[in-house]
């Protein structure tokens, strides 16, 4: 590299170029990426095609000082490559490291729909789950055969997990969990919570939107109702938003999961035989139940609560 150093500024003189820009030349031809460039193509590029080359040598050089001093550069998140196309140098331009995990996360992110919850839901991972005691541990367990599960065969119908427990105890943390691990693998997963979905449901009557926000629930590969049972349910809400949305799941064998502070063995009889209006509607409920069981098993998750911690 030395001899082809000492060529290349004879060169230079010989070619009487203005004394800065020869400065700026033998400088560019100084810097270890561009020697190793050289080094690596010697035999495939003449001294007189590296010295038609300069400017492109330059160009890179000064694009990757101003990437090491923070400067602004005309392509963000971009890193320059000197290659060779015909005998010519050449600067192409490579996505960072960061700008390619910036692009995953943001693939992921899009795979996720969050209906009215915290937006920290997205942060939640099956690593970073409390292990502290035997409820928690068997929900991880049974969160990661899903996720393993499904993902080796999509295929076939799989069955989601009804997480029940008291307040705190990381089941919206750990629905979050599972659906971002899902989403990793390329999967596009809904969570929503329940109490406020029947809210937006119900003002939505008006807007003619009703229908368009049941079949995005209806329709979604995997879907996650949060919170289920934390409402006063109406019986228009029960038979024809929820029903609606289980018979199709139950129907399709779409992979669907609750969290709830209610036991399965008493959600029936505590929150969807009584409608608003303290009326008793055991058999509806006993249909929809009877969906419930057929999309889910159950988990229970005991433990500290840990929503103030």
């Amino acid at each position: 590299m030395e001899d082809m150093g000492k060529e290349l500024s004879k060169r230079l003189v010989e070619n009487k170029w203005e004394k800065k820009y020869k400065e700026i030349i033998e400088k560019s031809l100084k810097d270890d990426d561009v020697q190793l460039f050289l080094r690596e193509n010697k035999d495939r590029l003449s001294h007189q095609e590296i010295l038609k080359g300069a400017s492109k040598l330059y160009e890179f050089v000064d694009l990757k000082q101003k990437i090491a001093e923070g400067k602004e550069v005309f392509a963000p998140g971009y890193s320059p490559q000197l290659t060779i196309s015909d005998h010519h140098i050449e600067v192409t331009y490579v996505p960072t490291k960061k700008l390619i995990e910036e692009r995953r996360l943001r693939e992921i992110n899009n795979r996720i729909n969050i209906v009215n919850l915290p937006k920290s839901i997205r942060k939640a991972t099956l690593e970073n789950y409390y292990r502290d005691d035997d409820g928690r541990m068997i929900a991880l367990k049974k969160a990661i055969e899903f996720v393993a599960n499904y993902t080796e065969t999509p295929n076939i119908f799989h069955k989601g997990l009804y997480l029940s427990g008291s307040f705190g105890v990381g089941k919206t943390y750990l629905l979050g969990a599972i659906a971002n691990k899902l989403a990793e693998k390329g999967i596009k997963v809904t969570l929503v919570h329940m109490p406020s979905f029947a809210v937006e449901i119900k003002n939505s009557i008006g807007k003619n939107t009703t229908m368009e926000k049941v079949d995005a629930l209806k329709k979604a590969p995997v879907l996650m109702m949060d919170d289920i049972g934390a409402d006063q349910l109406s019986s228009w809400f029960r038979d024809d938003v929820l029903g609606v949305i289980l018979q199709y799941r139950m129907q399709e064998e779409l992979p669907t999961f609750f969290s709830s502070n209610i036991a399965l063995d008493d959600l029936e009889e505590f929150y969807l035989a009584q409608n608003t209006r303290g009326e008793l509607e055991p058999l509806k409920a006993k249909r929809i139940m009877e969906r419930i069981r057929f999309l889910v098993d159950e988990v229970v998750i005991n433990g500290e609560n840990r929503r103030n911690k």
